[in-house]
């Protein structure tokens, strides 16, 4: 990343707490990425990426409370510049 790149803002959605803290921690290593949220629910993800923005929301398919891939369109409507990668 050149010092005028701006790191890619990441959205961590994930039922597990472990697997948030894992991948927060390697991406944390990595100048590239900054991790700005994580959520463990559809309806948690779907605040917190209206509210942040991110530019990639890596996303869990099996939520508790519905699937990822249900989660996916309403993400795309929330935050509409975000990718999305389940």
């Amino acid at each position: 990343m050149s010092d005028s790149q701006q790191p890619i803002r990441i959205l961590i959605v994930d039922d597990h707490a472990v697997v948030r803290r894992g991948l927060t921690m390697v991406l944390s290593l990595q100048r590239d990425f900054v991790v700005v949220g994580e959520a463990g629910s559809a309806a948690a993800a779907l605040h917190m990426a209206a509210t942040l923005q991110p530019d990639l929301v890596l996303l869990d398919l099996a939520l508790p409370d519905r699937s990822g891939g249900a989660v996916a369109p309403e993400l795309r409507r929330v935050a509409p510049r975000s990718r999305i990668l389940v």
